[in-house]
């Protein structure tokens, strides 16, 4: 058996150095926090969180508080500045699962930290429910927008959502209807922990006009009706999801062209040429750390194109409008460029081929002459993989069907080394 060589040495932080202490609070307040936490907040000379939770705390606070600003970076320097110093952070529930914590732990080492975490909001809910939460797709919609949930809108899915007020589970429940999964049954689940909790169920087309508490969590159990827009898990969705004007890789190219670029989870993709954005859609879809920037020259397909990411639950999608190559400057550095249109136009390959990192993958279709000619000089002079592509759909010749080929593709795909 070989045994695998131990460090010189484990550091194990200091008190001094685990200067900040994160709490997670529930609202059930003091109640429900151990020695520990009540020692720290009672220790704190300055105590940050929400207003709320201030509020909740305030029995145990000996020292100073300061309620979150707006811009939150404000507040993250004040606290970045207090290092070396007792701190407390209050947080709601379990400040590593959609909360302050990992914002914090981006400019400030986990060594230095102390953390006390409290159930989330969702192992609230899950546990209410008597859903397995190992089952359950959690997504958080506070300060987001709705059109997030809507990749997960799968047929017997349990979906919790966290909304940001009390407005949040009728816009939920619209969302739900209008998308054709208006047999849903929603449960909402306000202020849990706490004396106001309070648990309502409803039919997502019937949702009642009742008052909610600003803090909710929304239990759907999804029912698709007839017509429902459902989104396949698998690439190469159908054209009809989309809106176009035509200017769009069909289903099947664009499944090809996905498998082409590789998509690894976090990646940036520049889709050079968006058109619908179908491209960019689908590479954000595989995963949700996925990012996409597509650029488009004519504004209304520009505007097409954030429509259509709002409706595939992908709003974060990066429309770009301008023209490539200018529209490229400045942009943040991707992992994977596809080109789809404008290919041809000077300057535009030569310019992604620079702005690709290495080891990115870079995908350019063509069904023009002139665009083919440019991979065919590309691939001349850098290598990599061609690929032509014929597609024939059956179509009526008359009283019988035929074959209706389409119009070739070919496709070159490189790695820059």
């Amino acid at each position: 058996m070989r045994c695998l060589p131990m460090p010189d040495s484990i550091h194990t932080p200091s008190v001094s150095e685990r200067w900040l202490t994160i709490i997670g609070i529930g609202e059930d307040g003091p109640a429900g926090l151990g020695d520990a936490a009540k020692a720290a907040i009672a220790a704190a000379g300055l105590v940050f969180g929400g207003t709320r939770h201030l509020q909740l705390a305030a029995p145990l606070i000996a020292g100073e508080t300061s309620a979150w600003l707006s811009p939150f970076e404000t507040s993250v320097e004040a606290v970045v500045a207090r290092r070396g110093k007792p701190t407390v952070v209050l947080a709601s529930g379990d400040p590593f699962f959609f909360g302050v914590g990992a914002t914090l732990s981006r400019r400030i080492d986990p060594v230095e930290m102390h953390v006390i975490p409290a159930p989330s909001s969702f192992s609230l809910a899950a546990s209410r429910l008597g859903w397995p939460l190992q089952d359950v797709t959690v997504v958080s919609l506070h300060g987001r927008p709705v059109d997030l949930v809507r990749p997960h809108l799968q047929p017997g899915r349990r979906v919790l959502a966290l909304t940001s007020d009390e407005k949040g589970p009728a816009t939920l429940a619209h969302l739900l209807a209008e998308t054709g999964f208006g047999g849903s049954r929603l449960t909402v689940l306000e202020a849990l922990g706490g004396e106001q909790e309070r648990l309502t169920r409803h039919v997502a087309a019937h949702f009642s006009d009742d008052v909610f508490h600003s803090l909710n969590v929304c239990g759907v159990e999804v029912t698709a009706g007839e017509g429902a827009r459902i989104l396949p898990l698998a690439g190469g969705l159908d054209d009809a999801l989309f809106e176009h004007d035509g200017q769009i890789t069909k289903r099947e190219i664009r499944a090809l062209t996905l498998s082409a670029l590789s998509p690894r989870r976090g990646e940036l993709l520049w889709d050079i040429g968006g058109g619908s954005g179908s491209i960019g859609i689908e590479w954000m879809l595989r995963d949700p750390a996925m990012r996409a920037i597509a650029i488009e020259q004519a504004p209304d397909r520009a505007a097409r194109i954030g429509r259509n990411a709002a409706m595939f639950g992908v709003p974060g999608l990066a429309v770009v409008e301008g023209q490539a190559p200018q529209a490229l400057a400045g942009l943040v550095t991707p992992d994977a460029i596809f080109i789809g249109g404008g290919g041809s136009e000077d300057g535009v390959m030569d310019a992604a081929i620079a702005a690709l990192r290495p080891g990115g993958r870079l995908v350019a279709n063509a069904v023009t002459i002139e665009m083919e000619a440019v991979l065919l000089a590309q691939y001349a002079r850098l290598g990599g993989t061609l690929v032509r592509i014929d597609i024939a759909r059956a179509a009526p010749i008359g009283n019988m069907v035929g074959w209706r080929p389409a119009m070739p593709v070919t496709q070159w795909s490189w790695v820059k080394s």
